[in-house]
């Protein structure tokens, strides 16, 4: 059935949230604040195994990087738009209101959880190409292992930052569903090369959200996301 994916992805989300929220009751402040850093640095290194499996190559017995240029660029040209957009604004618009929806006006920290770990679980290959998987092919086994991956993640985060990062199933919901309707019309877009684009500055956004976690909100990752755009844009490029 098509959409199986995503709904197992956004109900492995919301039992996340509901047993870091149950584990984060008997955390003291201390400790929510060294897991939020603890899951904060495995976001970090799931963002470098990502960009050092496309940036490295190892040729004649010596170990190259490559895409330098194309890294940087694509980060210059999608964050001017995210800026422009304002897509961090909306994020937090949209942050506010459903905390006020939800009856969460008094939790200071729900629109920073919510937006910090939709971002964790929103960007990445694996919940473009999956949902694309799911609808063309009826194939739901790459958002399965996502699911996995983000129950995990948002229990985490859940238990150190509060109960807007179960919100995160929203956009998720949104992404991998809208996806999956227009996966007959996506995946002709999404070639290997476009995949491989995909995956590689993805990675590095994701270690920009690891860097939010363990420092604080330094990067607005949010804005930063059209960079994906740019991303798979340039797998057409005539080079």
């Amino acid at each position: 059935m098509p959409g199986l994916g995503t709904l197992i992805n956004v109900l492995c989300i919301v039992a996340g949230g509901v047993v870091g929220g149950l584990f984060g009751r008997f955390v003291s402040a201390d400790q929510q604040d060294a897991l939020c850093k603890v899951s904060g640095v495995s976001v970090l290194f799931i963002g470098i195994a990502g960009t050092m499996e496309h940036m490295l190559a190892l040729g004649d017995g010596a170990l190259t990087s490559t895409g330098s240029m194309f890294v940087v660029l694509c980060l210059l040209l999608g964050t001017i738009v995210g800026e422009l957009l304002g897509i961090e604004d909306a994020f937090e618009r949209f942050g506010e209101w459903l905390k006020v929806r939800t009856g969460n006006e008094g939790d200071g920290g729900f629109v920073d959880a919510f937006v910090t770990c939709s971002l964790t679980v929103c960007i990445g290959a694996m919940a473009i190409v999956g949902a694309i998987q799911d609808g063309v092919l009826h194939d739901f086994t790459t958002l399965a292992v996502k699911s996995v991956l983000d129950l995990i993640i948002v229990a985490a985060m859940t238990s150190s930052m509060g109960k807007g990062c179960a919100f995160s199933a929203i956009p998720v919901l949104l992404l991998e569903g809208g996806v999956t309707l227009l996966s007959s019309l996506i995946a002709p877009v999404m070639t290997d090369a476009a995949v491989a684009n995909l995956s590689l500055v993805g990675s590095i956004l994701v270690f920009c959200v690891g860097i939010n976690l363990v420092w604080g909100k330094t990067l607005r990752v949010a804005n930063m996301l059209p960079a994906l755009v740019f991303a798979v844009a340039a797998a057409y490029l005539p080079l």
